[in-house]
């Protein structure tokens, strides 16, 4: 009994979990939606027809987030090759007609089953607890929530009191078919059609797999630059003191000792140049700490207030602990140099289930962040989708950016 209690009280949290993150996309889709329709109607006048291949970018945006969503809790949902440049080849594409019929469903849709699931255990809470308090309110004002008739006594706030049970048990057995009534037109609009799943996962492997060989490369790259123009440099000039301070020992000890020195302080700065490139490669914190510990220490020398929140029940695959630590790293970087934001949160957490890791860095700054304006945001893509994850980048001009990522565990 205890274990089916258990199972139905954690079945209703991700019920009501994926109620409010759909009502977080139909949020983002009626902002879309409303700039869709402003873009439409300005083109009748001519103005408009530059921008709608930026509102289908936007309308794109959003769909991938509900893709993301959806693939979190049923099978992935594999996002289609990005759409034209040109307005008329953009709006041809099957897969953008796709998104804009499901954008308007999901707006009212999502909305009304997300706000249901957001009020109803809320409401169910104060019916519950309306015979503790229902003192406090004057009898001819009614109940919390649809409560609206009135109550005299401490009778009438206990049939409050069972409405809130019959609200609680409407949660438990029936919020995952909301969960599903919900996520109904984004599966049936956003999926790919039938056939078309094994050529996007072929291609997407192909486009993934040539990215993480140009990192790859760029990596090495990078490695030999620092080596060759900083450690070999140093140790170059290390060699050529200790042979002048040898020659000068027997004629000028005083001017030896000196170069002994210098060399000394040529070696230690070799040494330390030595010790960042490794860490560049793989920070030794990872071995020591774990993935938790490291990113505490990233986040303890963060230039902004930031709050970090991991929950991991487990080790991932070293290679996905280094990604998933630069990734964090280099957004935090990022959102100092760029965002003007006053605070960063950074959130870890693990899906046992499926073996994820999902990261989110979002901050309060200015927004309008894009991979192409050189920040460091297309290396994270690669990275991420090097190791078969997701990226999803979220950042309108005013701001909040945030920035989802997903990581399989056993890579």
């Amino acid at each position: 009994m205890r274990r089916y209690a258990g199972e139905r009280i954690r079945a209703a949290v991700d019920a009501l979990e994926d109620l409010v993150g759909g009502l977080t996309t139909a949020v983002l889709a009626i902002g879309a939606l409303l700039w869709l329709l402003i873009v439409l109607v300005s083109s009748i006048v001519g103005v408009g027809i530059l921008l709608i291949p930026g509102a289908l970018r936007v309308v794109r945006s959003v769909a991938d987030r509900e893709r993301l969503r959806l693939s979190r809790w049923g099978p992935e949902i594999l996002s289609p090759p990005p759409a034209s440049d040109r307005a008329l080849a953009g709006l041809r594409d099957p897969a953008v007609r796709r998104e804009l019929v499901w954008l308007p469903v999901h707006s009212s849709l999502g909305l009304t089953m997300g706000l249901l699931g957001l009020t109803l255990p809320l409401t169910a809470l104060q019916s519950l607890t309306f015979p503790i308090w229902h003192r406090l309110v004057a009898p001819e004002d009614g109940g919390p929530g649809l409560v609206s008739w009135r109550i005299d006594g401490l009778a009438d706030a206990i049939g409050v009191s069972l409405l809130g049970a019959a609200l609680m048990a409407v949660l438990f057995g029936a919020g995952r078919w909301l969960a599903r009534l919900q996520a109904w037109p984004g599966l049936l609009r956003l999926s790919p059609p039938a056939g078309t799943d094994l050529g996007l996962r072929v291609a997407q492997l192909t486009a993934t797999r040539a990215a993480a060989l140009d990192a790859h490369a760029a990596e090495l790259r990078r490695i030999e630059r620092s080596l060759h123009d900083g450690t070999q440099n140093r140790l170059v000039a290390v060699t050529v003191l200790l042979g002048a301070a040898g020659r000068a020992l027997a004629r000028d000890p005083a001017a030896g000792r000196e170069l002994v020195e210098r060399a000394q302080l040529a070696a230690e700065q070799a040494l330390g140049e030595l010790r960042t490139v490794v860490r560049s490669i793989l920070p030794p914190v990872l071995d020591d700490r774990g993935l938790a510990g490291a990113l505490d220490g990233l986040v303890a020398g963060c230039a902004l207030p930031c709050r970090l929140d991991v929950h991991l029940p487990g080790r991932c695959a070293v290679s996905v602990e280094a990604t998933a630590y630069f990734v964090v790293a280099e957004a935090l970087t990022n959102a100092v140099k760029h965002s003007g934001a006053t605070g960063v949160a950074v959130s870890v957490t693990m899906d046992v289930v499926n073996r994820r890791l999902r990261l989110t860095v979002s901050d309060d700054g200015c927004g309008g962040a894009a991979e192409h304006d050189g920040t460091g945001l297309a290396g994270i893509r690669r990275r991420v989708e090097a190791h078969d994850g997701k990226f999803l980048l979220i950042s309108p001009p005013g701001g909040p950016t945030t920035m989802d990522v997903e990581l399989p565990c056993e890579s």
